[in-house]
């Protein structure tokens, strides 16, 4: 799940300083993804969107595993 997530970032901002956490519960998974501030716009997206769509795909992967996945974006 870090993995897609970083592979996902990794497209879309133009540095390599990226940070991943994981916090898994029993039938939930919280990834905490911290970015430079200067790049947090192009992972946010405008209104959003961009963000959300990650967070669709992380919920598709998840859901094969029978977990909830929540993303929190932290610059």
């Amino acid at each position: 799940m870090e993995d897609l997530l970083k592979y996902i970032v990794e497209g879309l901002i133009d540095t390599d300083d990226i940070k991943i956490s994981k916090r898994t519960g029993h039938h939930s998974i919280t990834l905490d993804l911290r970015i430079p501030q200067s790049e947090a716009g192009k992972v946010i997206g405008r209104n959003g969107r961009v963000v959300k769509a990650i967070r669709d795909v992380l919920g598709i992967v998840g859901a094969r595993q029978n977990k909830r996945v929540h993303l929190e974006v932290n610059s």
